[in-house]
């Protein structure tokens, strides 16, 4: 892991830093409470990612409470209440999909809750389904078995790789060359992820602290995420408050930046949705249940302790984006 805890120098800094001259943005979706109902689409589909889950629409969420709003306040969830028929459906669970589509934007998640607990997988993130990985893909929020720090990857097609060093607070997931690599056919699909510094950031510390604001901005040159946890005394006012105009040329070094390079962004990332969604076991999430310290194996225990789910779900106090 050596080669991925990089110093960044302020001539790095200086030279990375996007050129752009007029970096502010308006505000122009704000999605607070039961507007999230109308705001995204519900995908009741077969998990692309075989998961131990069952997407259901949005009356059987609704009805199942595994979704619901107050006036600040939005829940997304699994079932926790259900033994499961080892032949049958996957646990019920969400999965949505923002109506409208994003190239050049600022989206702030003000998240006061992450789904934790073994088998759990959730994802906050943006990509282009029809034709997925040729519209790309950006992972904002995403990991498996309470196993943080949180990561930001990207997933592309052929010929988009990043740098390394790089003006970017987090470091490379893995240290060997091909996880620089975003092209979705190499290490399994793995993408060119960055961890993040902190670990509440992600799982049940970040739950244990109120939770924080994760942030994407995505330029035609570059794509950056930073995270600000509940607590953190240098979270821009802006994003904090949740004001009409963001400038992020203000708010420091990225946890992730994946810059143009070797990757001109206009010719891998197309216009995309917002989404998120909770799956259980799965590719990833199953795949490295053992090394995460959890009993049994992932879908038996998925199966057999619905109690376990009680603390999987979001809590979101908000969405804004900014164009």
């Amino acid at each position: 892991m050596k080669a991925s805890f990089v110093t960044v120098t302020c001539a790095l800094l200086l030279s990375s830093a996007s050129p752009s001259l007029a970096a502010t943005y308006s505000l122009t979706d704000t999605i607070v409470g039961s507007s999230f109902y109308s705001a995204f689409d519900w995908q009741n589909i077969a998990d692309p990612t075989h998961g131990r889950v069952n997407y259901v629409d949005q009356t059987t969420s609704r009805n199942q409470n595994l979704t619901y709003a107050s006036s600040d306040t939005f829940i997304l969830r699994t079932d926790f209440r259900t033994v499961l028929n080892p032949s049958g459906p996957g646990r019920n669970s969400v999965r949505i999909r923002t109506k409208k589509t994003y190239t050049n934007h600022v989206a702030v998640f003000n998240v006061r809750h992450l789904p934790q607990g073994c088998g759990t997988w959730p994802a906050i993130w943006e990509t282009k389904e029809a034709g997925w990985p040729n519209g790309g893909e950006t992972d904002i929020m995403e990991g498996v078995n309470d196993q943080g720090p949180n990561a930001a990857t990207l997933h592309t097609v052929a010929g988009c790789t990043m740098p390394e060093p790089r003006a970017q607070s987090g470091r490379v997931q893995h240290h060997f060359l091909r996880h620089l690599d975003c092209n979705w056919l190499v290490n399994g699909n793995a993408g060119c992820g960055v961890r993040f510094p902190t670990g509440n950031s992600y799982g049940p510390p970040f739950n244990n602290n109120g939770g924080g604001w994760y942030v994407i901005e995505r330029t035609p040159t570059y794509i950056k995420v930073w995270f600000w946890a509940r607590n953190d005394g240098s979270v821009p006012a802006e994003v904090r408050n949740g004001l009409g105009q963001v400038n992020p040329n203000n708010w420091g070094v990225p946890a992730a930046y994946f810059p143009d390079t070797s990757c001109r962004i206009p010719n891998f990332f197309q216009e995309h949705n917002i989404i998120i969604n909770l799956t259980l076991c799965g590719d990833w999430a199953g795949s490295v249940y053992g090394q995460s310290g959890c009993p049994s194996t992932c879908v038996d225990y998925v199966n057999n302790n619905p109690a376990a789910f009680q603390n999987a779900y979001f809590n979101f106090a908000s969405i804004r984006v900014y164009q």
